[in-house]
């Protein structure tokens, strides 16, 4: 088993977090990696300093001119007067039919809602956070060795939420279909299993209408839910797309029989389409205390779900994304860990 992770990903501090009508406190917080390192350090297990694979894979799901967003919209934004706020944050919504010039039209493009905000060293962690990503999917493209290996990946931002050209839900690029499109120089048929809170609307959508890429995802129900407008049981996909795009909407205040019911069904999809690479999309905000949390596993849940993915025997590359119950991410870290 091999973890990767990168230091700079800590220098993303969200300082603004608008949603539901209202400024909330940021809930992803370098304090979440910080956490998340506690437990392969407390199993004895080493963590990887992950190195750059480059721009490319990034470009070859996203559109050029969001990432070049990305990666000036800052200085752009602080260029403009004094009284711009200290992060690229957007309260005009306008992704289609935009063709303003100036930073405020670009963020009214490619800022999908109130949850990812952009400071001064966003484009560094959002950057390397693809980088650790690509560090589990180049390796196993490159060592024939690692072919049924399993990698874990600590992402930090999250990308399940990220659209071709659109950041939101604090995501920003979207680091399994990165990595997953990168996978197919080699391997015809890629998985991605999502069971965090949250209903992965990015990678739905950038895989939506092709066969190659499984999605399949356990959820919490999008209505009056974020993302809200996708993750419902009947987006199957489109064109020779269609089947491979499976959506396990929970009601909220599903128990954790229940979740793992849905689980179960996920997986038995994924053994009917049989892929050579299966990318886990894990969220620790399924975890009953977790402020986003509309269902309840336990600490020793996240166990079982890794024993779970470990008996598939494929290659496996973990990405862990949600969990805002900083306080418990170790712990929970620890059982999955101990479960693979």
């Amino acid at each position: 088993m091999k973890i990767y992770s990168h230091e700079k990903q800590k220098l993303h501090h969200p300082k603004s977090y608008f949603s539901r009508g209202q400024m909330r406190e940021p809930q992803e917080k370098p304090e979440r990696l910080v956490e998340l390192l506690k437990a392969p350090e407390a199993l004895g297990l080493t963590v990887i300093t992950a190195k750059d694979i480059g721009i490319e894979p990034i470009l070859a799901v996203h559109d050029l001119d969001y990432v070049d967003f990305l990666k000036h919209s800052y200085d752009q934004w602080m260029a403009v007067d004094e009284e711009m706020g200290e992060e690229v944050q957007t309260t005009i919504y306008m992704a289609n039919n935009n063709d303003g010039l100036g930073i405020l039209a670009k963020a009214a493009k490619y800022q999908a809602d109130g949850s990812a905000p952009i400071g001064k060293h966003s484009w560094t962690s959002i950057y390397w956070s693809a980088q650790t990503a690509l560090n589990a999917a180049d390796s196993l493209l490159n060592d024939e060795d690692d072919q049924n290996n399993i990698q874990i990946c600590l992402t930090r931002p999250a990308g399940h939420h990220a659209r071709k050209n659109a950041a939101g839900g604090f995501c920003y690029l979207n680091n399994a279909a990165i990595i997953a499109q990168h996978l197919r120089q080699k391997f015809k048929k890629i998985a991605i299993i999502d069971t965090d809170m949250h209903h992965g609307q990015g990678i739905q959508e950038i895989f939506y209408d092709r066969k190659d890429v499984l999605y399949t995802s356990v959820h919490g129900s999008p209505i009056d839910f974020y993302p809200v407008v996708a993750g419902h049981e009947h987006e199957r996909g489109t064109g020779e797309g269609y089947g491979y795009n499976v959506n396990f909407p929970m009601p909220h205040g599903t128990d954790e029989v229940g979740f793992f019911h849905y689980v179960d069904q996920s997986i038995e999809t994924l053994k009917l389409f049989n892929p050579d690479v299966i990318v886990h999309v894990l969220g620790f905000d399924v975890y009953k205390d977790d402020p986003q949390a509309k269902c309840h596993v336990s600490t020793e849940g996240f166990q079982v779900l890794a024993q779970k993915l470990k008996e598939l025997n494929k290659p496996l590359i973990v990405l862990v994304e949600g969990g805002y119950c900083i306080e418990k991410l170790n712990d929970n870290f620890q059982s999955f860990l101990s479960g693979l």
